[in-house]
Parts: C-alpha cells; structure tokens; sequence
C-alpha cells in the first residue's frame, strides 16, 4: 500500500427507498458518500416489488458517485461491506444472472392465505428458526415464485435455478467471483434456516415444499465473499449482513442495558442477547456469528414507519408531510389515533391484514401527527412486551431516516421515561457495517455529538397510547 494514501472502509446500504455508498476514513468518520433512489411497485394489495435491475443500477450509480468523489489515486480502499434489506428476495438463473422474479419485499404479502394453512406448524417454526409464522418472511414468497412464475419453474426444471435474499443475488451481481453466499443475519429471515445447525433446515424445506439446491451456501457474517471491482481497484468484500443487524454496531460493540431503534420504511426495536433465547410474540434474530463471536437479539417490528408517512402522504397529495412533519409535531396539539397497520401488523400484535384507520378527526396536518405517533405507541407496546423477558433498559439509541425527527425522538423518551441518545450521523447500518470491517475500535465511539432526549412529564402523550392499546387489542381479539 501506498503509505501516501489514505485508508478507507467501503459500504454498501441498499435500502427500502436508495442505494448509499460510502467510504470511512480508518479514524471513523464518513469521508464521502453518494445515493441512487429506488422505485418500489404495488401492483395489488399487500404486493410490494421492486425491479431487481433497477436495484443493481442503483447500486452502480451510488458506487459510480462515490468513487468519482474519491478520485482515482487519492485512497485505498482496504475492505467493502454490504448490508441489505432483510427478508426480501429473488429468483434469478445460474447461469446467465438474469433475474427470474422481482425483489419480493420484506413488506410483502400476497402468500399470506397460503400461509395460514400452517398454522399448526407455528411453535416449531419459532423453536427452529427464531421468527413467528409470516408472509413477511422469505419461504412463503419462494413458494410463490414457484408455483406461479413459469422462468422460475423452468429454471428449476433445467438445473439453472439460483434464489436465496436480495443480499446474495447483489454479491451474485457485484462480485467478479459470481458466488452464491449468504450470510446469517440474512439467512435467518428466510423461516428456512436452523438456529442450531446454521444452515437450511431439511425439515421446513420439506413442509413448504421448496428444493434446497437453488439456495446459497450459508457462511460466516466475516469472511471473503469475493472481490468488487471498479475500475483497476478491487477491493474484498469481508462483511454481508442486514440492515437491522448491522445498525447495532453503529456505536461500537452492542451493550445489554440498550434498546437499539431504527426507524427507517419499517421501525425495529433490538434487545442484544448473547445466547438463542425464545420469548413469545417477539423474534429471536441472528446478529452475527463468526470471528469468534455470536449474537442474537429479540427483536420487536413495526411495518409502518417511512411507510405508513408515506400511505398519508398518498391520502392527503395536497399536504407536504416530509417537510412539515417535525414543526406540526412541536405544535400543542391533541391529534386523533391512527391504528397502524401499514404493510401489516408487526410486534407484539401479530395481524398481516390489520386494516388500518384514524379514530377520531383532525386536520391534515393532526393526522399527520397521528401518524407519527403511532410508530413511537408501537415501539412503546414493543418496550411494554420485552419488559416481561428482559431486565428493563437503562437508555434507547435511535437511529435511520425518521430519527431526524425531534419531536418523534422526544415523544418516544416521554413515554418510555428512558433517555433518548440520537448520533449526529443517522445512518446507522452504514456506520455499523463500517464499524465491522474496521474491527469496532474504541477510538471510534463518541466521534459525533449525540442529541440526548430527556423524558418529559406528558400525560396527554401516556393517555393516548393507553386509548390506541384497548382500541388495538380490540381490533385483533
């Protein structure tokens, strides 16, 4: 290596709504980045598709834009890591790498009737793989892959079939060693992938009816997946994770006594755990293994957070919700509830179908504030719930695009009575994949200036999330 040059770590963030690309300097900070915006499709109710090509050229753009920022001599990149939207998947053929299926989203589900057929398999699905019986989850979309796409089903047929998370159709896509890897964390959000075993279990392939050749070969969350070339670099991708898993890092080494939030198109709410334990109504999710190392979390979702803002936005066209919202929130106001259930009722309540209504009327701009409300109310019954397997948390760390938000950071530590730290840098799965490949050092933690959000006596706020509970247990009896 050229002693001149500086060194960087590269990260790749592929998201709900854009590609982020992004190079940390070896002392931590974000030296450069670039984004692609991503189109996503609805074309019935409850489908949620996203062009498979367009993913990767948004990936290619974002990198094209970073590595123009950074010059052509001016760094060396030392390791890449990407990071995906879990739960998400693709079919795509062996052979040539066209892609058979669109991204099928995580917040998809058109499988969800055909799910309920296994109903009775649902503990020993928890029991085995961690997650609670879902059509978010990749195995029921698989199935509907094959059984109504005729390329998939040739493919199949032909010995030309490679599926698995859109995390290793990218590393298919990017890397000059086409591999077919997956990591855990990304594994994991399949229903299809053993806790103990570490691999695809034989049994769930069997019960959904799903062939275990198109799969990707499971491997550590560090390793060597292969080699991203741009130009005369090529740098070793080391690191393929989620995004949920990855944003633990994102101040360093997860500690027990936080609860780690993310609020992005969904909110995610993770309590580290360092041993597989089961609880129910909440997930037991793969964070990493390898490197000597492995950790789970229980982890609580909320399917409509970015989305549910933008279901309003959809509502009401006439309203600039996005760039009004955090002025509306500092407004003295008692809004109407709003039952969230965009892209499907998560944690703890559990109903894919949940439909979703105001009780109450307002203005626009109070139900937009409703809106916003009901993602900190379903991160607090998610707080509420861990709270009967878990020693109670001492603080929350936020972090993901909705964290910029004042007024949803100070709404959620007047209900919770924890305190709030938000990092200056929002970006936390970037900077937790950053954060890995660069071995977590402490010199890295405290770089940025925190915002801290004390609990404030509200008890408005307390009163109305007690309505949206008996209104929400109600709605699900």
């Amino acid at each position: 290596m050229n002693e001149h040059k500086p060194s960087f770590f590269l990260v790749i963030d592929q998201g709900g709504r854009s590609s982020r690309a992004m190079a940390y300097g070896s002392c931590g900070s974000c030296i450069a980045k670039h984004a692609a915006s991503v189109a996503t499709k609805h074309p019935q109710e409850g489908w949620v598709e996203q062009s498979p090509e367009s993913v990767c050229e948004s990936v290619c753009k974002a990198l094209d834009g970073l590595f123009a920022e950074l010059g052509p001599d001016n760094c060396e990149l030392m390791a890449a890591g990407l990071a995906t939207q879990r739960s998400s998947i693709v079919c795509w053929d062996a052979q040539t790498g066209k892609a058979l299926s669109p991204v099928i989203s995580w917040q998809d589900r058109r499988a969800a009737t055909w799910l309920d057929g296994y109903a009775a398999h649902a503990e020993s699905i928890h029991q085995v793989t961690g997650l609670l019986l879902s059509p978010h989850y990749g195995a029921s979309k698989f199935r509907w892959c094959l059984d109504h796409l005729s390329g998939v089903r040739d493919a199949w047929v032909n010995g030309r079939l490679s599926w698995g998370p859109l995390a290793s159709f990218l590393a298919f896509q990017l890397l000059e060693e086409r591999p077919h890897l997956i990591d855990p964390a990304n594994a994991s959000r399949t229903m299809l992938w053993n806790m103990e075993s570490r691999n695809w279990d034989p049994g769930l392939l069997k019960l959904f009816g799903l062939p275990s050749e198109p799969f990707p070969r499971c491997m550590p969350t560090l390793g060597v997946f292969g080699h991203l070339r741009h130009g005369n670099r090529r740098i070793p991708m080391r690191i393929v994770t989620g995004d949920q898993s990855a944003a633990l890092f994102s101040q360093g080494l997860p500690r027990s006594g936080t609860a780690y939030i993310t609020v992005g198109t969904g909110a995610f709410i993770q309590r580290p755990m360092s041993s597989r334990s089961l609880f129910p109504d909440f997930l037991t999710s793969t964070v990493m293994i390898g490197d000597g190392r492995e950790l789970y979390a229980l982890e609580g979702t909320v399917n409509g957070a970015a989305s549910a803002i933008a279901w309003f936005e959809q509502q009401c066209p006439q309203t600039d919700v996005v760039h009004s919202l955090d002025a509306w929130l500092a407004r003295d106001t008692v809004p109407p509830l709003f039952l969230n259930g965009i892209g499907g009722l998560g944690a703890p309540f559990w109903c894919p179908d949940f439909h979703s209504r105001f009780v109450g009327d307002g203005e626009p701009w109070q139900k937009a504030v409703a809106v916003a409300e009901s993602i900190v109310f379903l991160l607090q019954a998610n707080l509420d719930g861990m709270a009967a397997h878990l020693p109670p948390p001492d603080r929350i760390q936020i972090g993901g695009g909705l964290a910029c938000l004042d007024g949803l950071c100070q709404r959620l530590a007047d209900l919770s009575g924890l305190p709030v730290h938000r990092s200056d840098e929002t970006e936390a799965t970037a900077r937790g994949t950053a954060q890995l490949l660069a071995g977590c050092p402490e010199a890295w933690v405290g770089l940025g200036q925190d915002k801290n959000f004390c609990p404030q006596h509200h008890p408005d706020l307390n009163r109305r999330y007690e309505c949206m509970r008996k209104e929400m247990l109600k709605a699900v009896a």
